[in-house]
């Protein structure tokens, strides 16, 4: 056990979350309240209710654990209601330390006919900016005692999808209804690379990645590499969710078929006895081959402990988790939340169960939090972002002093 890094530490620190979802990280309170507001049926009425029958402690599968996301999308379909939760994911991110947030989100579950694409993420993009606008006109940021807030926004496309999500799939299916189904996902993806690209570099709002997210056992993420190889040219970074619920394969197809620059999740990375293509013969050398190929090239893994935990019962804990091997390896590993709400987790505790089931050396852990730095795709440019990471280093060490002087 890490006996030196205490919780206060690790809670005052500046940190990153380079993997949250908007829509699985809502403040319980504010969902039932938008419920109410709009007309959504919920479960129940109340927080503990809730807790008891939709956002649990444990879940079964991740079948169950997405069931809140029905939800919590529901609520999420107004101008107002999406910049209002963004400004309070934000603001929850402000009070446990955290400086940097990539949020991501796929904004064709929240468009209408009336409410594009554009709308819906210049929405979050005003609720997020509020909050920073906030945090940094306070004196000690401006004093230099604090570490501006940071943020980016990183557009997710699906890897399947059905009619009934919303309207806008509704849309696309009624338009390409005679296509082959992954031609319709595919579609669907290239479109939403294409706005991205275009938010970014032309409309000033910071997109600063684009996101594969969805089922990865039956939807490759090959059958989407128009819509990746668009966001390449354009020089859009890519993340995209591989490795979390299918094999090594996965996490290859992402780097080779989606120029990856990180991984969400990565979870079966070094899981040999999930490599099903018959012509790789000696599995075990090819997820170590994968492996460094990974480290060598400083391809991050958004790594996510408790959700990992909630939704694969073959990892009983966080002692068994293969983070473990990835800081053994020195992969860039970066701690993430996956769903505040969803996961009931903070930046902040999933730090501390690191700490507690790992034997981290005070370097190794430091490492881990400048990685999210690192890793990050920072919204302003290369010099401005290696400014910001020697803020954040020199902010840690001051406080890494203060607690040994105590």
């Amino acid at each position: 056990m890490s006996t030196t890094i205490h919780a206060d530490f690790i809670r005052a620190i500046p940190k990153t979350d380079l993997h949250v979802h908007l829509d699985g990280s809502l403040r319980l309170a504010t969902l039932i309240e938008l419920a109410q507001a709009t007309g959504v049926k919920l479960p129940a009425s109340d927080e503990e209710g809730l807790q008891a029958m939709v956002f649990k402690s444990h879940y079964a599968d991740l079948p169950e654990y997405l069931q809140g996301f029905a939800y919590t999308c529901a609520v999420l379909q107004t101008p107002e209601n999406l910049e209002r939760v963004a400004y309070e994911l934000a603001q929850d991110n402000l009070a446990e330390g955290v400086r940097y947030v990539e949020v991501r989100f796929a904004p064709q579950l929240h468009t209408r006919e009336d409410f594009s694409i554009a709308e819906v993420i210049g929405a979050v993009a005003r609720g997020m900016d509020r909050a920073k606008a906030e945090h940094n006109r306070a004196d000690a940021v401006q004093s230099g005692t604090d570490i501006p807030f940071e943020y980016g926004i990183i557009v997710c496309a699906l890897r399947s999808f059905n009619a009934q999500m919303s309207d806008y799939y509704r849309r696309i299916f009624n338009l390409l209804s005679y296509a082959p189904q992954k031609e319709v996902f595919a579609t669907a993806s290239l479109e939403i690379a294409r706005a991205a690209v275009s938010l970014s570099q032309r409309e000033g709002i910071p997109v600063v990645g684009f996101d594969l997210a969805g089922e990865e056992a039956g939807y490759p993420a090959g059958d989407h590499r128009a819509a990746f190889a668009y966001a390449h040219k354009n020089f859009l970074k890519k993340t995209v969710h591989a490795g979390e619920a299918y094999g090594p394969e996965s996490i290859f197809q992402a780097i080779t078929d989606c120029h990856a620059n990180r991984i969400g999740h990565g979870t079966f990375l070094f899981a040999a006895d999930k490599v099903k293509d018959p012509q790789i013969t000696d599995p075990i050398a090819y997820t170590h081959l994968l492996a460094e190929y990974i480290a060598s090239q400083r391809i991050a893994i958004e790594v996510n402990l408790t959700s990992n935990l909630q939704t694969t019962p073959s990892i009983a804990s966080v002692a068994d988790h293969p983070v473990r091997q990835m800081i053994e390896r020195n992969l860039s590993v970066s701690i993430c939340t996956d769903n505040r709400l969803v996961s009931n987790t903070t930046v902040t505790q999933e730090y501390k169960r690191l700490v507690a089931a790992l034997p981290l050396t005070p370097q190794q852990f430091k490492n881990l939090v400048i990685a999210g730095f690192k890793g990050s795709f920072y919204p302003g440019s290369y010099n401005e972002k290696r400014r910001y990471v020697r803020q954040v280093l020199d902010r840690y060490d001051q406080l890494e002093q203060q607690w040994r002087n105590r």
